[in-house]
């Protein structure tokens, strides 16, 4: 999806918002990164966390180290 069509669909889904709460969340999130530079997580972390990062992407590539969302997410309930 391009920006354009980015935007119309974000728009359409806060005009369908009606919890205030939900809208005060959305409106600081974004207001938020409005003006972060690319790349500023990135340049946040020590270099151990970016070892840690970088680690943990060169595992994702084996899918044997994958584990599935579902099985994520039901240890949160």
């Amino acid at each position: 999806m391009e920006a354009l069509e980015l935007k119309f669909h974000i728009h359409q889904i806060v005009d369908a918002i009606q919890n205030e709460q939900v809208l005060q969340t959305l409106y600081d999130f974004l207001k938020s990164k409005e003006n972060e530079k690319d790349g500023s997580l990135w340049e946040s972390l020590n270099e151990e966390q970016k070892k840690e990062v970088m680690l943990a992407f060169e595992e994702s590539e084996d899918e044997g180290n994958l584990v599935d969302a579902k099985t994520v997410f039901r240890n949160f309930r």
